[in-house]
């Protein structure tokens, strides 16, 4: 596909015979939507490449801090949810990346690493948020990510290759999403775009309000549909967020976007979609970073409570809570609760420590950046060990853990026995809660395709706005 516009993708007959309950669906793993039509709206919250070790660290800092479980671990404590383990295989490979993994959800396809809604035969298939759009509905994407990351664009784009960020950029305007907001001012501005497109400008003059910072947004969004773009990539760790001022006022958190976002999409009296990503756990995961972990878990957490907050008192809506794929494997071990207890004084990620560093850095300038990073005094051996990869020199028996994430993570390991299987994705079942209309079919063993099933009947979204035949018609 070489162009945006929605007329110019293939034909497809994929999704055409669906059937709302039969056709792909058919033996689906979860047992079926008893609530069909019921929903209103459907909130998806997604923590991206949670493994349950980051899950229950979030959990323990809080209960240990604040003397409070977090969101996620009290609605199944209270029965609230229903809960399941789901299988994120992607279309060829057991361990899914996180456009393929967002697919699956966003088209009910499984798809190929890699791929944004193109199926293993070159099928385009009709993404969620413009099934949803075409039938009434508001959208809307909120992320820590660039907006145009896999996992937004799992829910509402089609390209090849999930690296066409600049493309998916240009699909959401043609799509008409009502709110979209995260990182990613290099996909939008043109003086940083490889084609020099002023984004801004297009989407402004197809009517969007458009900002770039948390000052400019107010107290809430306009009637106009919305973009924010709040960072030049990711929007920052929440751990260097709250430790830096300027960051605080201009950039604002995922539950505060969430906020928004759901008070402007629940305006529309046919309901909406939104789909909540907290991106940044994942790439903390990849990082080996415990803090950048842990405080982004936790801020994904509060982005739950919005969520609780919006749908307490009502039963038209369907939240899902889950994570596309675990990564690193990361947990507390065996040791005191007080080294864990000093992620509490942590200050900045991983990322902010690499800034602050370069190949000519000392041991000495090295201990001074950590100890500022993370209230902890290095040995001289972990500086070395950083200083050493810092020039390519630092080796270790397995390759895949000669890198700065390993060796920083095994470092941090030392004062807070927080460890890591690896640097990379992993192809454990992952944690699924939900609540709601529909959510009575979301337990016990799912196939991660049969969520986009679940929202769909539970939507009670009509099978002709299932497929692009229409406007290909048209």
């Amino acid at each position: 596909m070489n162009h945006h516009s929605r007329r110019d993708f293939i034909k497809t007959g994929a999704l055409g015979s669906l059937l709302i309950g039969t056709g792909i669906f058919a033996g689906a793993a979860c047992t079926s939507v008893k609530q069909r039509g019921k929903a209103k709206n459907v909130i998806f919250l997604v923590s991206d490449g949670m493994s349950v070790g980051a899950l229950t660290m979030a959990d323990h800092v809080l209960r240990r801090r604040d003397g409070k479980p977090s969101n996620w671990i009290r609605l199944l404590e209270e029965g609230k949810v229903r809960q399941a383990n789901m299988d994120m295989a992607s279309a060829n490979a057991l361990v899914t990346d996180s456009a393929a993994a967002s697919c699956s959800w966003g088209c009910g396809h499984r798809v190929n690493n890699g791929s944004v809604n193109i199926g293993v035969n070159g099928e385009t298939h009709k993404p969620i948020l413009p099934i949803f759009g075409d039938a009434g509905r508001s959208t809307g994407l909120v992320t820590t990510a660039e907006i145009t990351h896999a996992t937004p664009a799992g829910f509402a784009a089609n390209v090849e290759s999930r690296n066409m960020a600049e493309k998916i950029a240009e699909q959401y305007l043609d799509r008409r999403l009502d709110v979209l907001m995260g990182g990613g001012d290099r996909r939008y501005n043109p003086e940083k775009r490889s084609d020099n497109k002023d984004l801004y400008a297009e989407y402004r003059a197809g009517g969007y309000h458009v900002v770039t910072s948390k000052q400019e947004i107010g107290s809430r969004l306009p009637d106009a549909p919305f973009l924010g773009v709040f960072d030049h990539g990711h929007v920052p760790y929440t751990i260097d967020h709250l430790h830096t001022p300027e960051l605080m006022e201009s950039v604002p958190t995922l539950a505060e976007m969430t906020e928004l976002a759901i008070q402007k999409l629940s305006s529309n009296p046919n309901g909406f979609i939104l789909q909540v990503e907290g991106a940044r756990v994942d790439h903390a995961a990849h990082s080996n970073d415990p803090a950048g972990l842990i405080y982004d878990q936790i801020a994904f957490d509060n982005a739950i409570q919005t969520a609780l907050d919006f749908t307490e008192n009502r039963d038209d809506t369907l939240v899902i809570i889950t994570t596309d794929h675990g990564n690193s494997n990361p947990g507390l071990s065996s040791g005191s609760n007080s080294n864990f207890d000093k992620i509490n004084h942590f200050k900045h990620s991983s990322e902010w420590v690499r800034r602050q560093l370069n190949e000519s850095s000392s041991v000495s300038r090295i201990k001074e950046v950590m100890e500022e990073a993370t209230r902890l005094q290095l040995a001289d051996l972990e500086a070395t060990a950083m200083r050493d990869v810092l020039r390519g020199v630092y080796t270790h028996v397995a390759s895949r853990r000669s890198g700065m994430a390993s060796v920083y993570g095994e470092i941090l390991s030392n004062h807070t026995n927080i460890t890591w299987a690896s640097t990379s994705h992993t192809s454990d079942y992952v944690e699924l809660a939900s609540y709601g209309p529909g959510s009575e079919a979301l337990e016990g063993y799912v196939k991660n395709t049969d969520l986009f099933r679940v929202m769909v009947e539970a939507a009670g979204i009509e099978e002709r706005f299932l497929t692009f035949e229409e406007e290909m018609a048209a």
